[in-house]
């Protein structure tokens, strides 16, 4: 383990933290929030500080290896959300710390899940900070760093591949800080886009930002305590609109640009993406009619609904939770599914989804044909042995981390649809869950222990698991 350039780039990501919080002192300056500027202010100092003093010393060697990569990451989004939770227990909103880093990482994560019980109560300091980590947290704080600093070269692909989600990380250009440039461009457009239709849609500006945030980052922290129950249907509809495209991948986008237009019809997740979108609506629509006075009113709850848990954004228009049971176990099976790989959301991800009935699908046709050679092919290519392996191994570390976190969840008590649903919404960085975790309720009722597990899921599940079962390893730490 290179030691040295694992503290430099630690020390990276604190200066750029650093920057961050600028924001949320300047809007405690706009909003006449001394208090709240001044801890914000002070937050960002520290950071720079410390940040500068890691990075004084330039490592010799500077080529990142895969593990001092996923080290980077895992470490970085900790370090990150440590440092970003303390504003919130200096101004007393958040008293506990350990709440306060679940409240953070979960912003940082796009996770959207509270231990607020009044979150109206917030300065506006602390509610721009909170929806801006799931903006930073969206397309990732290493890759902004890779779009605007020269740091490895080449290995700086072992950063984007620890922190992009996806069975396979691959680079839109030949040249990794180039990829990263294209990424954020599009994200910073799609960003201004969501924000600008907000605002025609009557929305005020800050709300319009907070909204975005949230949408395109797919994170979904509600800055009102009945969520986007309170905005009319035009900006409701607006924001499923932007976090459907937000839950696709921004490889599309960028063949659009193109003008590649054939490429993008022959991508197979986009379609099963979409089309899992419409069966699901279709379905629920046709469950929950008789809960509302109109076809239009069941519409726009269910396709809100359907796009907010698919993407793992977890904004909410109505209470999903006082849904009949097809509805809610409809939107529990997209909480795991979640949205397409190289986008913002969380989940397993369609093309893992894919990946899986395709192998199965081999199997049982080897069974009956046992000498039958057949590759298993995606938008026309063979996938790679690497590609299947990676899927698997995915797949069952998903599931055995479920299955001990719900565990240890229900130390507390709480009945099983609770602890399922809090774990799952987690792991899968989705924020609501069911029962007394649902769309009206927060998670403030989980001890410290519990919420330690659940703040452990959620980072694992952004980072898609490895990079922090990495770091738990002792033979990740022996130098060579």
């Amino acid at each position: 383990m290179n030691i040295g350039i694992v503290i430099y780039i630690i020390g990276w990501i604190l200066e750029f933290e650093a920057a961050f919080l600028l924001l949320p002192a300047l809007t405690g300056l706009v909003y006449r929030e001394p208090q709240a500027a001044v801890i914000y202010f002070a937050t960002a100092i520290c950071c720079f500080l410390l940040g500068f003093l890691l990075k004084r010393k330039h490592p010799s060697k500077k080529d990142l290896s895969t593990r001092e990569g996923f080290t980077c990451v895992a470490l970085g989004w900790t370090i990150m959300s440590l440092f970003g939770a303390v504003p919130f227990v200096l101004t007393g909103e958040i008293p506990h710390y350990v709440d306060a880093v679940f409240e953070t990482i979960s912003g940082f994560t796009t996770t959207g899940a509270s231990i607020l019980t009044d979150v109206e109560t917030l300065t506006h300091a602390s509610l721009f900070w909170r929806s801006f980590t799931h903006w930073i947290g969206g397309m990732g704080v290493f890759v902004f760093m890779m779009a605007v600093l020269p740091l490895m070269g080449g290995s700086a692909m072992n950063l984007m591949r620890a922190e992009s989600p996806g069975p396979s990380v691959e680079k839109l250009v030949p040249k990794v800080r180039n990829t990263a440039k294209i990424l954020y461009q599009l994200y910073f457009g799609i960003t201004a886009a969501g924000i600008l239709s907000l605002l025609l849609c009557g929305m005020p500006l800050f709300d319009s930002l907070l909204t975005t945030f949230g949408a395109v980052g797919t994170g979904g922290f509600g800055f009102k305590n009945d969520g986007m129950a309170s905005y009319s249907p035009l900006i409701q509809n607006v924001t499923t609109l932007l976090m459907i495209l937000s839950g696709i991948n921004y490889t599309v986008y960028f063949l659009l640009l193109r003008r590649h237009f054939k490429e993008v019809l022959t991508m197979e997740e986009l379609r099963w993406y979409l089309l899992i979108i419409l069966a699901g609506a279709g379905l629920i629509i046709i469950d929950i009619r008789g809960l509302y006075p109109s076809l239009e009113e069941s519409v726009r709850h269910a396709f809100f609904q359907v796009g907010s848990i698919i993407t793992t954004t977890g904004y909410s228009t109505t209470d999903f939770n006082a849904w009949p049971q097809l509805s809610k176990t409809i939107l529990l099976v997209l909480m795991f599914i979640g949205a397409c790989a190289g986008s913002t959301a969380g989940g397993i991800k369609v093309s893992r989804i894919i990946i899986l009935c395709k192998a199965i699908r081999r199997e049982l046709s080897m069974i009956i044909h046992p000498r039958m050679v057949k590759k298993i092919r995606m938008d026309g290519r063979v996938i790679s042995h690497e590609t299947m392996r990676s899927t698997n191994v995915f797949i069952s570390v998903y599931f055995v981390i479920f299955f001990l976190s719900l565990l240890l969840v229900a130390l507390d008590e709480f009945d099983f649809t609770t602890n399922f649903s809090a774990v799952a919404t987690t792991l899968n960085n989705i924020g609501p869950g069911l029962e007394l975790v649902g769309p009206t309720q927060n998670f403030s009722l989980y001890s410290p222990f519990a919420k330690c597990v659940l703040i452990f899921d959620m980072l694992a599940g952004r980072l898609e698991l490895f990079p922090v079962l990495v770091v738990l390893m002792p033979s990740c730490w022996k130098k060579y």
